[in-house]
């Protein structure tokens, strides 16, 4: 590999981690600060309406992976007709799934107030912010194929710091119109424009960087049948996501209130930032499968689906012990002390399962990787369903169990939970190990009992410091959790240093019985090949 594309790689994963990192900050800093300035009803309308639109996502239909996939070739290749037909058209179906979103907003921003629980006062707020938002939802279909032309470029840095750079801009404009005594809708138009400009500064970066001829002649059946033959079995698994993770705020404003909707939120928001640490170390094993199952080497295959879920393990283990121990100190630091009694028992309920799924999260980009990814499309669309119909039965049997106003939040939590759990436990593992043909006993030794030990210590820790004492201020929370990083960092560089974390045992392969995955060097290597 030459110096100018491990420079590349290094500014690439550099860049993502610190976007990532700035991403949850802002979110981190930005939630409480809105929530006190706002109030449970107007904050409440602000996620039930982000996250409605939020299912303007199916209507992606995976074309942007399409796009990825396909500049990626066509860039190799030095073929501009094909680059141009590929963006052109894929402008053109946004477009008209933009403009096909933009109506839908039109005619829900009639009945919002009828079919969700809106305080009297908030109705017209809520009707005019579901336009703005749905506006500019609209709006990011056609701009957004600019994010997936620079991806296919391999300029993920540019992405990374147009959106780092927008981040902050959105949470410093925030906070001048909420100091200023501005509303809702403000910070609303702040939030929903920056975006598009920012859209619009990468597409002006991206046609430099790499000129596409325009023209509606470029727009063509052939290459819209091309993206659509890709894209089917990713938009399953799109589907399944929204109704796995985008209904529970919807429910919940449709059975209980807007209200409530806050009180849901700060504990799934939690867990939502753990998700997306693991995630974001995941997806560096895609193209790691997929350069394996493309040389036929199952061996690697068997050892980088291990591997990668350790490695997942040793990230998400102790991120859950530490918010099980002290997450009714994290929500009273962050939000507020009232809310820890209501918010803390959904942060339980969601994480447990969750973490089954972080622990695996190796396993869907596996079979990403060799394209044995439909059947879990189809399994996980059915837990999105069970989960929608269980959330519904759940919330109406804790609501008339009447021990609270929003008590009826954990019926929802569970019905995200247990379809999940489910999932993760009957099905993943045992598919897996069947594909890459490893016994489920071995799988599970190689993969998790090293993070296990090695968590021990850290659990040990965190709940010797709570009976010291219990954090109510961000200085007392930050020395346990400065306290907790020593303990488990020490735990980590004995196994890194050890070079226990990358070995991997003999899994019925008769070749190289002790091997280990290489580092980001050889996963971007592998993403360029499989490209």
């Amino acid at each position: 590999m030459s110096k100018i594309d491990k420079r590349r790689i290094i500014k690439n994963v550099g860049s993502s981690w610190f976007s990532l990192s700035t991403d949850v900050a802002v979110g981190i800093f930005l939630s409480p600060f809105i929530l006190h300035r706002l109030g449970d009803a107007a904050f409440g309308v602000w996620i039930l309406i982000f996250s409605l639109t939020g299912y303007y996502g199916l209507f992606d239909l995976g074309i942007r992976s399409s796009v990825v996939r396909y500049v990626s070739k066509f860039t190799a290749t030095g073929d501009t007709e094909d680059l141009g037909k590929l963006v052109n058209t894929s402008i053109f179906s946004y477009s008209c799934v933009g403009l096909l979103s933009f109506l839908v907003t039109a005619v829900l921003s009639i009945y919002v107030d009828r079919i969700f629980k809106i305080p009297p006062e908030l109705h017209a707020v809520a009707r005019w912010l579901l336009l703005m938002v749905g506006a500019s939802v609209g709006l990011g279909f056609p701009l957004g194929v600019v994010g997936g032309f620079l991806d296919g470029l391999q300029r993920f840095d540019v992405n990374n710091w147009a959106g780092v750079a927008a981040n902050f801009a959105r949470a410093a404009l925030i906070v001048l119109a909420l100091h200023r005594g501005l509303g809702l809708l403000t910070i609303a138009a702040i939030t929903v424009i920056i975006p598009l400009i920012t859209s619009v500064i990468r597409g002006v970066i991206a046609f430099h960087i790499q000129p596409v001829p325009f023209g509606f002649k470029y727009v063509d059946r052939g290459t819209f049948r091309m993206i659509a033959n890709y894209s089917s079995a990713t938009l399953v698994i799109m589907i399944a996501t929204q109704l796995k993770f985008k209904s529970d705020n919807v429910v919940i404003a449709t059975m209980i209130s807007a209200t409530a909707v806050t009180y849901f939120s700060i504990g799934s928001r939690i867990v939502s930032y753990a998700q997306q640490v693991v995630m974001a170390l995941a997806q560096n094993f895609l193209p790691i499968a997929s350069q394996s199952e493309a040389t036929g080497n199952m061996d690697r295959l068997r050892k980088v689906f291990v591997a990668g879920n350790r490695f997942c393990a040793l990230t998400c283990f102790p991120i859950t012990a530490t918010l099980v121990i002290l997450g009714k100190s994290v929500i009273e630091v962050w939000v507020g002390k009232r809310y820890v009694a209501t918010s803390y028992p959904v942060l339980l309920i969601l994480i447990f399962p969750a973490t089954l799924m972080w622990a695996q999260a190796a396993s869907g980009r596996v079979l990403f990787g060799i394209s044995k990814h439909r059947t879990w499309g189809f399994v996980t669309l059915s837990e999105g369903i069970v989960n929608l119909i269980l959330s519904i039965v759940l919330v109406h049997y804790f609501q008339r169990a009447g021990h609270g106003p929003y008590y009826g939040i954990y019926g929802d939590a569970l019905g995200t939970a247990i379809p999940l759990a489910c999932t993760m436990t009957l099905f993943m593992p045992w598919h897996l190990c069947r594909q890459l043909g490893i016994r489920m006993r071995t799988y599970l030794r190689e993969a998790y009992v090293l993070p296990l030990l090695i968590t021990a210590p850290l659990v040990g820790a965190l709940l010797l410091m709570r009976r010291w004492f219990q954090p109510h201020s961000y200085p007392q929370l930050a020395l346990q959790l400065l306290i907790a990083a020593v303990v488990y960092g020490l735990g980590l560089l004995w196994v890194v240093a050890s070079k226990r974390a990358f070995r991997v045992g003999d899994l019925g392969s008769e070749e190289n019985p002790v091997a280990t995955i290489d580092g980001i060097d050889t996963a971007v290597e592998a993403y360029q090949q499989d490209v």
